[in-house]
């Protein structure tokens, strides 16, 4: 490998896909502590303050997505996307990459674009079972694609195609080693189930609604809660904080949150559905439907068809929950079943993986 390498990493709009290239940033530096990383982001979305954080320079650009309803926002996308265009083909004069790397989100598909124009290496990290539009025009020109499912290969050149895996944290590799940290720390009974809720960072409101429409239930079945509400909905929902729920806006040490649980009620975002494989607990799925093309459905379809976790739509959950959850609780033989069959899916070492074929990709130009 050369010496002073050079990285660009774009992705953003969401943790989903800025989390995975912070991670393949943190790799590179492992092994090459001398290389230069450059991100390009959104200018207004949360890439601009969570890359900084992790230690990480970043340049934005005007761009977003088209509204899939009638938007007078939509008719700046022209405009937008010229101007990132241009913006690009600067950054990239100006920082002279090695590689260019693409975790998707709205800045990735003009900075990668300019890129693949120029000749210069490009990986794509696909982190969902259904790609997103980007990311299919994009793999058409990209040298190589890393991605988490098999199912993408109906969507992408298979040649260039490599099954990875999503970045995922490290400490998550060991956490029934944790049990009884996790039960100080959220000061809960050794004697009941622990069921996890997690509905992101921003909160989950339909998920947090079944929550509070069943904690009669719970505790009448002898079920605690750790209830991850998020922010958009924490001042709502913390007075149910009592002995057998513990409300949370936000988890910091998820590590302990999943040592800690019995039974994970989540959302199936593609970074969600990935840790929760590698964590290796059963998980009842809650895919969002606000999310282009329901992509978290297909997401978890691909969990669910190896007899790993159990899926209910938001539009099922009225009919469904009761009695799919609570006798999934009563089943000590399912859950160990599906304990054991999400962990065959994981593949915890995904971050080295995309770097190896990052390292490929620069061994080969020069």
């Amino acid at each position: 490998m050369k010496e002073g390498l050079r990285v660009i990493l774009s992705g953003g709009g969401t943790g989903g896909h800025i989390y995975p290239a912070i991670a393949i940033a943190d790799e590179i530096k492992r092994r090459y502590p001398s290389a230069e990383i450059l991100f390009v982001g959104a200018q207004d979305r949360m890439e601009m303050e969570k890359v900084p954080q992790a230690g990480y320079k970043i340049e934005g650009l005007w761009i977003s997505g088209v509204d899939r309803s009638f938007n007078l926002k939509n008719f700046l996308f022209p405009f937008k996307l010229m101007s990132s265009l241009s913006k690009s083909r600067k950054i990239i004069k100006k920082f002279r990459p090695d590689v260019v790397i693409g975790t998707g989100g709205f800045a990735s598909g003009p900075l990668l674009r300019v890129a693949i124009s120029k000749g210069i290496p490009t990986l794509i990290q696909e982190q969902n079972s259904l790609p997103g539009i980007t990311n299919r025009i994009l793999a058409k020109y990209a040298n190589t694609i890393c991605a988490a499912y098999e199912k993408v290969k109906e969507f992408f050149p298979s040649e260039k195609t490599v099954i990875t895996g999503n970045p995922v944290r490290q400490d998550l590799l060991d956490v029934n080693d944790l049990r009884e940290e996790a039960i100080e720390y959220f000061k809960l009974s050794r004697n009941r189930k622990t069921v996890l809720v997690l509905g992101g960072s921003l909160g989950a409101k339909r998920i947090n609604k079944l929550v509070e429409t069943y904690l009669k239930k719970f505790q009448e079945e002898g079920v605690q809660l750790i209830w991850q509400i998020g922010k958009l909905y924490f001042d709502d929902y913390k007075k149910y904080e009592s002995a057998n729920v513990r409300t949370r806006e936000f988890i910091n040490r998820m590590d302990l949150a999943y040592a800690a649980a019995d039974v994970i009620i989540s959302r199936a975002g593609a970074g969600s559905v990935s840790e929760l494989c590698i964590v290796g607990k059963p998980v009842v799925f809650i895919p969002s439907p606000n999310v282009a093309e329901n992509h978290q459905a297909k997401n978890a379809s691909a969990v669910t068809e190896h007899d790993a976790a159990l899926m209910i739509e938001e539009d099922e959950l009225t009919e469904r929950f009761d009695a799919c959850f609570f006798s999934l609780l009563e089943d000590e033989r399912r859950l160990q079943r599906f304990g054991v069959n999400i962990k065959k899916l994981a593949l915890p070492n995904a971050t080295s993986a995309i770097v190896d074929e990052v390292e490929k990709l620069i061994e080969n130009k020069n």
